[in-house]
């Protein structure tokens, strides 16, 4: 079997991934071979668990709190009526949700390739139906990555929380209607936060028009419109394609493979969209009634997303926690890329609903897990998230004020003993190993302090001297494959990585650290440690899997970008190498929304400024902003707008083709891992509403947001 055909052969059940830049392998090349895999086995050159690896896993059982059953327990209770479908079909025609995928977990006590810890949490994320939370409070569980709650207003129902895409929305609602609902209408709507699994599925249970309208709020945390879109903006294409990594995207759900993701099993892959919050929580702590409802809502910045809130209902004692409390360790730094968070704040958030709120609440649930019953409950999970976080933010730089580096801290530092035996406290989202990390490089950066690494060669310039001096190729694998078969993984990977680095096409090299990432993958408690070790061992062994992409990037979502965000994006998109000696000044008027920005390029940078106009400008462009979205969609050039006079250009129009010549479409397939890359004429185009070789240098490519 040569390497094309493996390329060829990614696993179908990829496609019920839809988060942004995920491949979906409907038709054509990527489905043109099935390979027969080994036995036990989706890849035909994965290999079994070691004796080492086998080993660690035992050790990490005999040390786990398996005597505590109250999360089964907790995750079992309320149960009104389970979902009997496996699966949601997408609108599209594929398969916007598998259920029947994950229900091997249930089938066996353990596994030899999965950590302990992590089954535990998978089983527990299998939960599937309707549930009672209290009496007027519901949850659908187990239908996508979060979960949606519904509270019994005076004329209908409150959502909180509308998952990732409309499919599996629309059948949760339909399962409640069946069994709770009573035919009520939807009465309003709640953002949690900013993340795309808290409202991506909203059009599915509400009309745009009813909340402009004001006949139905929508209420969300103050900037959630700015910090929805931007978050994911700038970065986004290296963002998504690190997705492949920490959710595991190519990785079929297996024992050898991925096996759910911490917060839930897995991504919905349906049609997302945005509507845009009509009522904003504006202060720390604002009370007001929602359809008949008293809520408190604790405003939560930069916790867990930029912009979150939790609520309080002080007339039932039910506290939602929105995700700034959930059932595992989440993430200071997140693997997929985003600005690192503020783990002492998010204590202290935790802190104030505890003794603002936790000290009568009763019952306590959030947007993902289970809910906790009982106030001494409640309180003792408060109370361990609160240490959780503070002691990762004030330990880690404890030990950083000692001299301990970046590249250290991950090895020195451990959760409190106190604290691993509470099983919400464990990393199944965030690990203690890379938010640990996080927390130094949010106070002191990415440099270790040491010259050498100050200014470093990149891998691929170092790497051949390391080679060298260590005897070459031969020797560094015949070394390498007595470390992996001692159990050393780790050093293996230090040494085969150099070889990988410096010869990328040495398949040899690329197999030996492909079986080592593999067993260091299967050792992992943590979902994104897991994935991203065994997606790097499937891509090192496949390449990176061609075909047809798919951009998952919703109107909504451009729609929602501001004309500065738009402007910003440009000037990342925009290759500075192919500007050097170009200079220019424009204005952008956008008279219906009353805008105006000078938008320059010099020194081969490309800024702009809100609300100026330059005297002289080279070019003044007049555009309605609904009519540049058209544009940012990629429905209709600008050049075309300027044709059939819908946008007004006066001055040198030249000056718009010199700026698309030098804009970039940005691949959502580069390469992680040396030598994987194999790209062909006939499979690199983007198709349905993703980018083409040649797209649109104007249009907007921000994907969707990011599910966390």
């Amino acid at each position: 079997m040569n390497r094309r055909e493996i390329i060829q052969s990614a696993p179908a059940t990829a496609a019920a991934f839809a988060v942004a830049g995920d491949l979906l392998f409907e038709s054509g090349a990527a489905r043109a071979q099935q390979i027969a895999p080994l036995r036990g086995h989706f890849h035909p050159r994965g290999k079994a668990p070691s004796t080492h690896t086998l080993d660690v896993l035992r050790q990490a059982k005999a040390g786990l709190p398996f005597a505590d059953t109250r999360d089964f327990e907790e995750q079992a209770k309320g149960l009104i009526a389970p979902m009997t479908e496996m699966t949601i079909p997408a609108d599209a025609g594929h398969v916007a949700w598998d259920m029947e995928r994950f229900r091997f977990l249930d089938q066996q006590d353990e596994f030899d390739s999965i950590h302990p810890s992590l089954h535990r949490i998978s089983r527990l994320n299998n939960n599937y139906g309707l549930y009672e939370v209290i009496p007027g409070i519901y949850q659908v569980r187990g239908f996508d990555l979060s979960d949606i709650t519904f509270v019994r207003g005076k004329t209908g129902w409150i959502v909180f929380d509308p998952l990732v895409s409309a499919e599996p929305v629309r059948a949760a609602w339909a399962l409640f209607q069946k069994h709770v609902g009573h035919g009520l209408p939807v009465s309003a709507v709640i953002y949690s936060h900013t993340h795309a699994d808290h409202w991506g599925g909203v059009r599915a249970i509400v009309d745009e028009a009813d909340v402009r309208s004001g006949k139905i709020p929508l209420i969300a945390p103050f900037d959630f419109m700015d910090f929805t879109v931007s978050e994911n903006v700038y970065a986004g294409n290296a963002m998504n394609r690190r997705l492949f990594y920490q959710y595991g995207l190519l990785l079929p759900a297996a024992p050898h493979g991925y096996v759910g993701q911490g917060l839930g099993q897995a991504v919905s892959a349906g049609a997302s969209g945005l509507i845009a919050p009509n009522r904003l929580v504006t202060q720390p702590i604002e009370e007001f009634e929602v359809d008949g409802v008293r809520m408190i809502f604790q405003n939560t910045p930069n916790t867990e997303a930029p912009r979150e809130m939790n609520t309080y209902f002080p007339d039932m004692k039910a506290l939602w926690m929105a995700e700034n409390v959930i059932a595992s360790l989440h993430n200071i730094y997140t693997l997929r890329g985003a600005q690192v968070r503020d783990p002492l704040a998010w204590s202290k958030y935790i802190a104030d609903a505890l003794y603002r709120f936790g000290l009568e609440a009763e019952v306590m649930f959030a947007s993902h897990h289970w809910p906790r019953w009982g106030n001494d409950r409640v309180q003792d999970v408060l109370r361990g998230q609160r240490d959780l976080y503070a002691n990762m933010n004030n330990q880690v730089l404890h030990l950083a004020n000692q001299g301990v580096t970046i590249n250290q801290i991950h090895n020195v530092y451990e959760v409190p003993k106190g604290l691993q035996e509470k099983w919400y406290c464990r990393g199944y989202h965030g690990s203690p190993q890379h938010n640990a990390r996080g927390v130094i490089q949010r106070y002191l950066g990415f440099w270790d302090c040491n010259p050498t690494t100050l200014i470093p060669l990149s891998p691929a310039d170092s790497a051949p001297l390391y080679v060298e001096m260590m005897g070459g190729a031969a020797k560094i694998l015949a070394r390498g494959r007595e470390l992996y078969d001692a159990g050393k993984y780790l050093l293996a990977t230090e040494i085969v990585n150099k070889l990988v680095q410096a010869e990328p096409q040495n398949t040899e090299a690329a197999e030996l650290l492909a079986d080592s990432f593999e067993q260091l993958g299967y050792q992992q408690e943590n979902p994104g440690l897991r994935n991203s070790f065994l997606a790097a061992a499937y891509e090192l062994r496949t390449g990176i899997p061609q075909g047809a992409a798919a951009s998952s990037s919703s109107p909504d979502i451009i729609r929602a970008m501001s004309t500065e965000l738009f402007l910003n994006f440009l000037g990342i998109r925009m290759d500075s190498r192919k500007a050097e000696g170009m200079r220019f000044t424009m204005n952008l008027v956008t008279p219906d929304n009353g805008e105006k920005f000078i938008v320059e390029l010099e020194n081969a940078t490309l800024t702009n400024i809100k609300g100026f106009q330059a005297a002289n400008a080279d070019l003044t462009l007049t555009i309605n902003r609904a009519d540049l979205e058209q544009t940012m969609m990629g429905a209709k050039t600008l050049d075309a707008q300027i044709a059939d006079g819908t946008a007004k250009a006066v001055g040198n129009v030249g000056i718009l083709k010199r700026l698309a010549a030098i804009m970039v479409d940005f691949d959502p397939r580069f390469e992680i891992m040396p030598g994987t890359q194999a790209r062909t004429a006939d499979t690199d185009a983007f198709v349905e509403t993703g980018v083409p070789d040649k797209g649109d240098p104007y249009q907007a490519v921000p994907r969707q947001s990011i599910a966390e």
